[in-house]
């Protein structure tokens, strides 16, 4: 509701009119920001100053030159009806201190529509642009009904983490305390200081109504029980209490949740100076949450996460000391980093009234992302941070974070999409929705919104994405993977790994291994044998999703070469250091050959089908081959064989008929026969498994006769339209290695009888 609050305290300022006591504490200074001597947390003062826009005569447009500022980083804009809005478009420019750059106009969401019992003022959500040291600002209400009054620029200075030594910590009312006195605001375009025309306020805000204006009459809008007084409850070491309960408060317990707990950033960590909001929490009516509510604060990312801190400090003090409200509207914050902030104090684990989302506070919790997502989607790990919280909170009441819930409307009320409800109307909506949902906002901005849905799945399960990548440890050949017996699991999902609570690796349907959350392989050990091997991914929630199984097969059996490595005399060019051969094997296996290599005298790997490659060796020198055979699974099996390839000249034949020499040194030795006498004949006689016929060739050469052991075996024509030189033009080859008699004969071809012999290479 926005009704006026049993007790409002802004400032010391206004405390001196009190029927209480301002407690007061020493603080003796700090080493580092957010931290009290000796490494302790500490409150941190935020400072402000206000500046009232200047309004046109009509009502419709306001307006504040640029004008030189305070350091601030933080503003809004506020009125002094809290129940108005702006129905226009708000819009800021700040200069970034240091520099002296100008931003670009950033447009303020002319309503927070959140909410607060008795808040002092409305105005804009607030926004982070970072240290500043001066301002512009134009608000064009675009001829909608007039703007509303005691229009005013705020801005916040979220304090470096120094405290000043003697700050107020609480204080202690009577229940018939004198009221709370108001200062006075000045009236639209009333001049102020004319160095910067702001209104300076170390530690301060003026919340009054202009003295030119009527204080606007607060109307109602979420009814709620009368706030119980009721102290800060304990809390767990990463989020100590902010005040100890007083005997006579009934603390709502903390029930235990489905989900773990995330870490949460204590308000005492970040720097929460609980002097300004010295009220008791207010808890919902039933104690019970029903649904979260997800928002954004609007405006720049630019903030680093070192100022996480400095930017929830900075809302603080806007809701607080500038809105008017009792506390920070949201239950938690999120920076961009994925840091949790604890934000109303009441304890992270009760059921603390916030003030977040108007007509709904007293059944949800707020959660806000640091930043806008009007354009860019929040980051993985603040998405991740939002679906963790939500989790936990809505796993202490049984509610599914991917189900939905029924609240019950505080007021009547519009969403961003039109839809609308009248006061005590029950709305269905997504356990874990947009403040969109349920109030005329943009926020959390459209591309945070079209992100909640995962932020569903990754809060409440099962874990989606889940694909099984790879099976290593051998082999694979087609959809099926092959290991001598370990194996090495590699998989992947979108759930973050902080929502997911094992991992289990299933062989065969039964988990044989299991891992945290955070891991991406396993690995398992397999008897030997055909298995389905599968991952299974528990969520948080207890929910699981399993990968579709793969194919492995264990064994190991080594290849066999069923044909034993062999070499043999191939065509082509001799050189006494490369003899052209062919090696040939063929190697098979029981389950899947992977491969053959060649490890000797050089390096080559072939396919499993490969059967044969051609090589070449040195003429005299004798050459091992060395195989080794591998499966799928890693099995090997090796074999080889050893050769010398032997050139024999011509000069070393037997000879019948007419042969002259030519020299040239592209002949093997520099010399070589020829004759173009018909039945002239060379004949050579070696013991070997393979020999080759080594000619010169031209246009002009003829043919020959070739006998193998006195039997003719073919007639080679060595006419070729280039010129060759040492040509391999014939070869034989037999299983084994014997004493052989090679033979040829002179055709006498018409034309081109002219046959040209380098001599002949054999295979040892």
């Amino acid at each position: 509701m926005r009704t006026p609050r049993h007790f409002r305290k802004t400032s010391a300022v206004v405390a001196a009119g009190l029927s209480g006591a301002l407690v007061l504490q020493a603080v003796t200074g700090q080493d580092s920001p957010g931290s009290a001597a000796g490494g302790a947390p500490g409150p941190v003062s935020s400072k402000a100053e206000t500046t009232a826009l200047q309004v046109s005569g009509d009502g419709t447009t306001a307006s504040l030159g640029k004008r030189d500022t305070a350091p601030f980083s933080m503003l809004g804009v506020t009125w002094s009806d809290p129940a108005a809005r702006v129905g226009g478009t708000v819009e800021v420019r700040t200069r970034a201190a240091g520099t002296g750059n100008w931003s670009r106009w950033l447009t303020l969401d002319g309503d927070s529509g959140q909410g607060e019992n008795g808040a002092a003022r409305g105005g804009t959500e607030p926004a982070w642009v970072g240290p500043s040291d001066g301002v512009e600002v134009r608000v064009d209400g675009k001829d909608a009904a007039p703007l509303p009054q005691g229009l005013r620029l705020d801005m916040v200075d979220p304090g470096s983490g120094e405290v000043t030594a003697l700050e107020p910590a609480a204080y202690t009312v009577d229940e018939t305390g004198t009221p709370e006195p108001t200062p006075t605001e000045p009236a639209p375009g009333t001049p102020t200081d004319p160095g910067t025309g702001t209104t300076p306020q170390p530690d301060v805000t003026v919340t009054g109504t202009p003295a030119s204006e009527t204080p606007a009459t607060p109307t109602p809008a979420e009814p709620t029980d009368p706030e119980p007084p009721v102290a800060e409850p304990s809390d767990s070491a990463t989020s100590p209490p902010t005040a100890s309960p007083s005997p006579s408060v009934s603390v709502p317990a903390a029930p235990p949740s489905t989900a773990p707990r995330p870490p949460v950033t204590s308000r005492a960590t970040w720097g929460a100076d609980e002097s300004i909001s010295p009220e008791e929490p207010s808890y919902l009516p039933g104690e019970r949450i029903k649904a979260v509510v997800v928002h954004h604060t609007a405006e720049s990312n630019d903030y680093t996460c070192a100022q996480g801190p400095a930017v929830v400090r900075g809302i603080y003090a806007y809701h607080v000391k500038q809105l008017g409200w009792k506390d920070l509207g949201y239950n938690f914050l999120v920076d961009k980093c994925g840091t949790v902030y604890e934000g109303r104090k009441g304890g992270v684990d009760r059921p603390v009234m916030g003030a977040h989302a108007y007509g709904f506070n007293s059944e949800t919790t707020g959660i806000s992302v640091l930043g806008t997502y009007t354009s860019t989607a929040p980051s993985t790990a603040a998405m991740t941070s939002v679906a963790r919280v939500a989790a936990w909170k809505l796993g202490q009441y049984g509610v599914s974070p991917t189900g939905t819930a029924t609240l019950t409307a505080g007021d009547s009320g519009r969403s961003y999409t039109g839809r609308t409800w009248a006061k005590g109307d029950r709305l269905t909506l997504p356990a874990i929705h947009g403040h969109r949902d349920g109030y005329n906002t943009q926020c959390p901005g459209d591309a945070f919104y079209n992100k909640l849905a995962t932020v569903r799945t990754w809060a409440g399960g099962p874990v989606s994405g889940l694909t099984l990548k790879s099976v290593t440890g051998g082999g694979s050949s087609g959809t099926t993977t092959y290991t001598k017996a370990g194996i090495t699991v590699n998989w992947s999902a979108t759930t973050p790994a902080a929502l997911v609570a094992k991992y289990e690796l299933l062989v065969d349907g039964k988990a044989v291994t299991t891992t945290a959350g955070t891991a991406t392989s396993a690995k398992a050990t397999l008897t030997a044998g055909t298995h389905q091997v599968a991952v299974r991914a528990v969520h948080q929630s207890g929910t699981t999703t399993t990968t579709a199984a793969a194919t492995v097969v264990a064994e190991t059996t080594a290849p066999t070469f069923t044909t034993k490595p062999n070499l043999s005399l191939r065509t082509g060019t001799v050189n006494t250091a490369a003899v052209p051969l062919t090696l040939k094997w063929k190697a098979t296996d029981g389950a899947a050959l992977k491969e053959v290599r060649l490890t000797a005298p050089t390096a080559k790997t072939y396919g499993p089908t490969v059967t044969g490659a051609n090589h070449t060796a040195r003429s005299g020198a004798a050459t091992t081959w060395s195989l080794t055979a591998r499966d799928q699974a890693g099995n090997t099996a090796g074999a080889s064989v050893a050769g010398t390839p032997v050139i024999l000249q011509e000069s070393s034949a037997t000879r019948s008929g007419t042969w002259t020499t030519k020299s040239s040194t592209s002949y093997l030795g520099g010399k070589s026969y020829s004759s173009s006498a018909k039945n002239a004949s060379l004949s050579w006689t070696f013991t070997g498994r393979s020999v080759a016929w080594v000619v010169s060739r031209a246009a002009t050469s003829g043919q020959a006769h070739i006998y193998v052991d006195g039997t003719k075996a073919a007639t080679v024509d060595l006419k070729s339209a280039t010129t060759k030189y040492r040509d391999a033009i014939w070869t034989k080859t037999w299983s084994s290695s014997a004493r052989h008699t090679i033979k040829i004969v002179v055709v006498g071809t018409s034309g081109r009888p002219a046959v040209t012999t380098d001599g002949i290479v054999y295979l040892k």
